[in-house]
């Protein structure tokens, strides 16, 4: 087995959607390489709340101990 093909099973995936202020969004790739967020909200007072967020300085840090996880979808039932 190639070290690719190790690295690339022992690699976990980046998550590429997120839940926000009830609005769900996603990072695209585009055809030139650059990601950006696509961010679609139910109503526009979640729209303007996560625009008002976005405005305001990010703080990012890095914390390796982190684990993210996926949240579960509720099954409607």
């Amino acid at each position: 087995m190639t070290e690719e093909r190790v690295e690339e099973l022992t690699t976990e995936p980046k998550p590429v959607s997120f839940t926000i202020c009830g609005c769900k969004g996603k990072v695209v790739t585009t055809e030139d390489g650059k990601k950006h967020f696509e961010i679609e909200c139910k109503s526009k007072e979640d729209r303007d709340e996560l625009a008002s967020i976005l405005e305001e300085e990010a703080i990012l840090r890095v914390n390796p101990k982190v684990i993210l996880e996926e949240t579960p979808v509720a099954e409607p039932q």
